[in-house]
């Protein structure tokens, strides 16, 4: 089909002036469809007919039919699009003079004018703008800038009546005003093309706006369309303007006896300039708070009231002041919150004394009760006598629906506005000032809570929602919580969901941790903090809320639910009293039907609709935090009451209901399974036993939904770990034993439920239970079963069931039910993971055959399995598969059939693989194996001696280290024969006799160390290789606590003489770490010392020493820590040495991740000098010669590198201390920075869009440039590889996070159907990106969004 002409179109004119509608509306829809499918050059040839198609198309919008104007509107953008540029202009003064005759419709042109402004090609911030967009711009500042004044801003050649402009279209009418329409095109105008506008434009378009907001003719409804304006046009603004604009408005705030309305305007105009460019606006804060403050002040306040009482009513303009002023407070504490750190408690002030704003009431009586809130004089069970905090027993008739109010009385809007200034103050705030500030609980909360009883539906909400913000801030400040709980034998499910830390594959006790197998035993105390500021005020949230379950709305009762869960998770045992209230409550909503009405709500997260099925499952959430949060004494008496309700909802028809109840039966069996239920066990077996039936239920039903029987196959696993035979009593009969186990066999076979089966698998193979109820035919079957995945394809699939296959032949009982059948299908299916590129499954596939060698070792040990593990030794995997592989070695020669393997790994593997890994797997095998590897350790000692080349010397030095460090005092090794070889002229040799000393002396202290450290006082070359040996010594023997007692003090003074030297300073530093950690008490407060050194190397290498003491340490070390570390950290990184710096921030970060509980409550004190650290410092860039050319040398980009890495594992740690406004500040300048920076911002970026959405949003505009500017960059055509690699692989990573910033806020980009997600003000500059980086990088786009699908499955 061959392409559209300027024929076609001509053809079609004619038809737009025919009688029939129909006709006319058929043709501009055919005109429509050929300019968009004609190429962009179907005018170029052919001005005239584009020129009759413009006056045609005019003409149309001029019809008196509706549709067809429409369609006409349509067509403008299409054919505006394939114009000559030099029509461009024509059209659009055609257009802006059009004067409908026929049409009833006067919006037509200005409508018409904002579809083509759309149309045009917009320019894109940070990239040069293209010739079309040039083109478009040319025309709009010819024609549509003069036209909306009313006169020339810049002169143009060639233009028209340049003398004699016609009048603007924004002039001020004597009678009419200003036409609403032609605002809205302005702001379409400088929406689009604001980046490209002339500052002499700008300068007039705001004169112009200023006209409009400060005439008295204009409604309030264009000064509203006005203040959107000045705020889409202030990003464009430059610096002279906006602070002349801003300087005006303060002036006008300074007018006396302002207008109440001219105030209201000025108020509004500081709110949409916060929401449009917060950033800029923050040095005017200072003068401009105060006026906005003003009219919530006490003063004013009290005058409202007085004139009310005079006259009985309230002035509208003056109550529409106070709203706008709360408005535009809410956005100032939310976008400005460090500039207005200094108005908090101000703030804080004026909302409390508008959140119960209710001039209908006796305002006196409750002014006087709000000063009583503040004060703790009197105490009693209760709360404060006459607190309102309390809530009495008359308000429980207070009108529950809302909407209550008078039509007239509109003070409910104020109130929910200085509601949501509070949270707005809790929402930014970090944690830390949420502790010191006191006044949020002592003030703030006990005022949320007097307001339950509040009856307009709204507000209620939003008070709900702020209490429930300032419970979870507390929640995330309370860091000690874990850490106290694990003290007192408490792990709550739901904060082992919380954790972030990735657990070793090969340890059990914490496997065990992940599975939840253990539990509390009783109800931990609060720990000292915030929390503890919030335990006054609980017998009040709990009688509110609990009012609050009975009341008729849905919304409110789901707010009150998700408040008091909130709170039970931050005040573990909190609901003791008043539970049975409580749980009656929750369980009429748990057995109410899923049919009630709707209740829809606007909260502060954003539209919201509250169903019964949503009531429902929140009810049951809170059920289930009770019961992992309170003792088993207190909530033994309310069993009875939750279990039929929650047997109910675990067979709803509804799968996410039926799937949250299930859950609950876990946290229930939890409670009534030793330990928790320890001493009670007998008395709940009854109620075990109805759980068990109704999750074997859910589990054996086909027509159950998949997720209800996921979840019921891990309830049946958690169930069956702890409900074995204890203490002689029996939880749960043996034939519901057997009938589970029978059912997750069957359930394994089924690919739907096959993960989760065997997540239940590997958590009955975790727990204590007994085992004589595992029959040895389900074993092998299911062993079988679970082996036969490890050939899938799904990652997921094959982890778990290698995790549980570990777990399972690790328990010895298990192992013995197994036959030769068994292992030997087993081991067919584990020999192909021991491949040396599956290094995700090798170590559990590694320890999984060294219990099968320990079981029957003729039918595991063979060729194949010697040749894999001789295939594995010739790559260095890590510390993790190398101890694995150890331990398979071990089984192998402590079985007798090790000979096979020492021939291959001496004759095949040899010298080949690195001597230090095949001398630890040979020494190993050799110790273990004994006389029947048919090798002796002489055998070695020869070939040191008489080896021709120095691998092979290497090799037997590394062998000899090993077998002398598992020999220990048996052992015939000498230290002399590895000190001999450290004057070697061979770089590898000294190295290799280091480390085998240092193997071999730690397997015998007494005999070797004594030498060692007399050795290190004769100066020479030798003192780095004594440190490593030493380093290898005290590694060993803190992981197997071995005392050195009699040592310490002279290998300390030893390793700090000899670590002054460049190269010995990391390995000294080690050494030193080590120490600490063994004898902390002794050698923190003389390292203390040596951190005010005059000398920068020895400060470094004390940096770099604390650094190695944090990890794997006890509580005797973190006790002799906490009082000293936050000092020693801030003299670290105020070191005035840049690599000092440097270390002390690798230091920090070790210290968050490994000692959270000493640092987080401090970490206020340490984020300003990382802050710090990642701002370019130009005094630290020089600049150097190279023959003719001069480039730059940033001696800072390290330590900036170590500032950025650091801030992004705070955010995993203590992300609720910090500050979410300086931490993006942080993120979009990194975006501008060194390629490492770049990558590392693109990936805090994604943290943050999960950690704070609404902060990312508000961001969007900010981010866009960077990535416009990062994606516009192209290397040099002589740019050598690194160099273009680096730009791609920014690029990519830039495309990566747009996509998911875009799946996260769709409306911000401009997608059909999204919402912005809580976006505050403009989100132009992303949506014009957006749709740059679809146009310009589509292919890349999708293959980006291909490889995030990849990566999310």
């Amino acid at each position: 089909m061959s392409a559209p002409t300027s024929g076609q179109v001509l053809q079609l004119l004619p038809k737009f002036s025919d009688a029939d509608s129909d006709l006319r509306y058929m043709s501009l829809n055919d005109l429509y469809v050929v300019l968009t499918t004609a190429p962009q050059s179907i005018f170029n040839n052919d001005f005239n007919t584009c020129a009759r198609a413009v006056d045609a198309l005019l003409k149309t919008l001029d019809d008196s039919n509706g549709d067809v104007q429409s369609q006409a509107i349509k067509c403008l953008g299409p054919l505006a699009a394939k114009a000559p540029p030099d029509l461009l202009a024509p059209f659009i003064e055609k257009l802006s003079n059009l004067k409908p005759t026929n049409s009833l419709d006067a919006s037509i042109p200005a409508t018409s004018l904002r579809n083509l402004i759309v149309s045009f090609p917009r320019p894109i911030p940070g990239v040069p703008p293209s010739l079309a967009t040039q083109h478009a711009y040319a025309a709009i500042s010819k024609v549509l800038v003069p036209r909306l004044l009313g006169y020339i801003v810049i002169p143009h050649p060639g233009m028209k009546s340049q003398l004699s402009p016609p009048k603007g279209m924004l002039e001020i009418d004597s009678e009419k005003g200003v036409d609403s329409e032609s605002v809205d095109v302005l702001i379409e105008l400088v929406r689009c093309f604001g980046p490209m506008l002339h500052d002499a434009e700008k300068a007039a378009l705001q004169k112009k706006i200023l006209e409009i907001l400060n005439d008295k003719r204009t409604r309030n409804v264009i000064k509203k369309k006005a203040v959107i304006a000045i705020s889409v046009l202030a990003v464009h603004l430059t610096d002279s303007l906006l602070n002349a604009f801003i300087s005006d408005t303060i002036e006008s705030f300074r007018i006396p006896h302002l207008q109440p309305s001219k105030r209201r305007l000025l108020v509004s105009m500081i709110g949409s300039l916060t929401r449009s460019v917060p950033q800029r606006l923050g040095p005017y804060l200072q003068s401009i708070a105060p006026f906005i403050l003003s009219p919530l002040s006490k003063q004013e306040y009290e005058d409202s009231l007085q004139d009310m009482d005079e006259d009985g009513s309230l002035d509208p303009i003056a109550e529409e002041v106070k709203e706008a002023a709360l408005v535009t407070l809410e956005a100032l504490m939310s976008l400005c919150s460090s500039d207005m750190q200094v108005y908090t408690d101000e703030a804080i002030e004026c909302s409390l004394r508008y959140v119960k704003y209710n001039p209908s009431l006796a305002m006196e009586d409750d002014d006087e009760a709000m000063e009583t809130e503040g004060s703790n004089n009197e105490e009693d069970e209760g709360g404060d006598d006459g607190s309102e905090g309390n809530i009495d027993a008359d308000d429980e008739d207070f009108e529950e629906e809302g909407a209550v109010s008078d039509d007239d009385d509109a003070s409910w809007k104020i109130r929910r506005c200085a509601t949501k200034v509070l949270y707005a103050i809790i929402s930014t705030r970090n944690s830390n000032d949420l502790s010191e500030n006191w006044i949020l609980y002592e003030r703030v909360a006990p005022v949320l809570i007097s307001c339950f009883k509040e009856q307009e539906e709204n507000v209620r909400l939003e008070v709900l929602s702020t209490l429930a913000a300032l419970i979870r801030r507390t929640r995330e400040n309370s860091y000690l919580l874990q850490t106290s709980a694990d003290d007192e034998g408490y792990v709550s499910s739901s904060s082992m969901a919380k954790s972030r830390k990735r657990r070793r594959d090969g340890s059990d006790a914490s496997m065990r941790e992940s599975m939840n197998m253990t539990s509390p035993t009783h109800s931990p105390s609060p720990t000292p903090s915030t929390r503890s500021d919030l335990s006054p005020l609980g017998p009040s949230i709990i009688q509110g809320t609990t009012k609050l379950l009975n009341s008729k709305s849905l919304a409110t009762k789901q707010a009150a639910t998700t408040l008091l869960r909130d709170f039970v998770l931050v005040q573990p045992g909190a609901l003791s009293e008043g539970l049975s209230q409580i749980i009656n409550s929750l369980m009429g909503l748990i057995n109410s039907p899923s049919t009630m009405a709707i209740g829809s709500t606007t909260g502060i997260a954003g539209p919201a609709s509250v169903t019964g099925t949503s009531l429902r499952i929140e009810a049951l959430r809170l059920i289930g935090s009770i019961c992992d949060t309170h003792n088993i004494k207190i909530l033994s008496h309310h069993v009875k009451m939750v279990l039929p309700g929650l047997l109910s909802a675990a067979k709803d028809k509804y799968f996410k209901i039926s799937s949250q109840a299930i859950r609950v039966i876990e946290s229930l069996v939890r409670l009534l399974t030793p330990p928790r239920s320890s001493g009670l066990e007998g008395q709940f077996k009854l109620q075990l036993s109805s759980l068990f039936d109704a999750v074997m239920d859910r589990a054996s039903a086909s027509g159950a939904d998949i997720e209800v029987r996921q979840v019921a196959l891990h309830a049946i696993g958690l169930t069956l770990a702890r409900t074995s035979e204890r203490g002689g009593v029996e939880l749960l009969s043996r034939t519901k034993r057997f009938k589970a186990l029978s059912i997750l066999s069957d359930r394994l076979k089924n690919e739907t439920t096959r993960v989760e089966s065997i997540q239940a698998i590997d958590t009955l193979a975790l727990s204590p239970a007994d085992r004589s109820d595992l029959k040895a035919e389900w074993i092998r079957e299911i062993i079988l079963e679970i082996a036969g995945q490890l050939r899938k394809s799904d990652r997921i699939l094959r982890g778990t069931s290698l995790r549980a296959l570990k777990h399972l032949l690790s328990d010895k009982d298990i192992l013995d039910k197994l036959d030769s059948g068994t292992i030997h299908g087993l081991f067919l299916m584990l020999l192909p993971l021991l491949e040396p590129s599956g290094l995700d499954f090798l170590n559990l596939a590694l320890r999984s055959l060294a219990n099968l060698v320990q079981c029957n070792s003729s039918l595991v040990v063979n060729e194949d399995l010697n040749n894999a593990i001789c295939d594995i030794v010739l790559v260095n995997h890590g510390t993790n598969v190398q101890d694995a592989l150890l331990v398979l070695v071990n089984a192998i020669g402590s079985s007798g059939a090790g000979q096979p393997l020492m021939q291959l790994l001496l004759k095949k593997v040899g010298i080949t693989g690195e001597p230090a890994i095949v001398g630890a797997a040979i020494g190993s095998l050799l110790v273990s194996g004994g006389t029947s590897v048919g090798i002796r350790i002489e055998d070695f000692i020869d070939e040191l001696h008489t080896a021709p080349d120095d691998r092979r010397k290497s090799l037997a030095l590394s062998v000899l280290g090993e077998a002398g460090l598992h020999l220990g005092k048996s052992s015939p090794l000498q230290p002399t024969i590895f000190l001999n070889y450290f004057k070697s002229k061979s770089e590898d040799l000294p190295r290799a006799a280091a480390v085998a000393l240092g193997r071999a002396g730690a397997g015998d202290v007494p005999k070797y160390l004594p030498i060692i450290l007399a050795n290190m006082k004769k100066k020479g070359s030798n003192q780095y290789l004594l440190l490593r040996a030493i380093k290898e010594i005290l590694q060993h023997a803190h992981k197997t606590k071995l005392d050195i007692s009699d040592f310490t003090a002279e290998i300390w003074q030893n390793s700090l003489t000899t670590s002054e030297g460049e190269d010995n300073k990391a390995v000294g530093a080690e050494c030193i770490g080590r120490l600490i950690s063994i004898e902390p008490k002794k050698y923190f407060p003389l390292l203390q010392t040596y951190l005010k050194d005059p000398k920068p190397a020895v400060r470094g290498m004390v940096i770099q020493a604390v650094r190695f003491a944090f990890t794997d340490t006890d509580r005797e070390f973190d006790r002799a820590l906490k009082p000293i570390l936050v000092e020693m950290l801030i003299t670290m990184l105020n070191d005035p040495t840049v690599e000092n710096r440097r270390l002390a921030l690798t230091t920090l970060n070790s210290a968050t991740n490994n000692k959270a509980a000493i640092v987080l409550p401090h970490i206020h004190q340490l984020l300003p000098f990382v802050i710090k650290e990642s701002i370019i410092n130009p005094e630290l860039i020089r600049e150097v010669t190279m023959g003719p050319f001069k480039h730059k040398v940033d001696d800072g980009l390290e330590v900036r590198k170590s500032a950025y890495e650091t801030l992004n594992a705070l955010m995993d740690t203590a992300f609720a201390r910090m500050n979410s406004l300086d931490l993006y500040d942080r993120v979009t300048e990194g975006l501008s920075d060194e390629h490492d920076i770049k990558i590392l911002c693109n990936l805090m970026i994604t943290k943050l869009l999960t950690l704070t959405p609404e902060e990312t949003s508000r961001h969007l505009d900010s981010i866009a440039a960077r990535f416009q500017a990062i994606l516009s960059f192209k290397p040099k055509e002589n740019a050598v590889k690194q160099e273009i690699e680096k730009a791609e692989e920014a690029s990519k990573a830039v495309l990566k996070t747009t996509i998911r910033l875009h799946n996260a806020f769709p409306g911000a980009s401009g997608a059909a159907g999204g919402t912005s997600s809580g976006a505050s003000g403009n989100v132009g500059s992303w949506r014009g990106y957006w749709e740059w980086v679809s146009k310009e990088f589509r292919v890349l786009l999708q293959s980006a969004e291909g490889e995030i699908r990849s990566e999310n499955a």
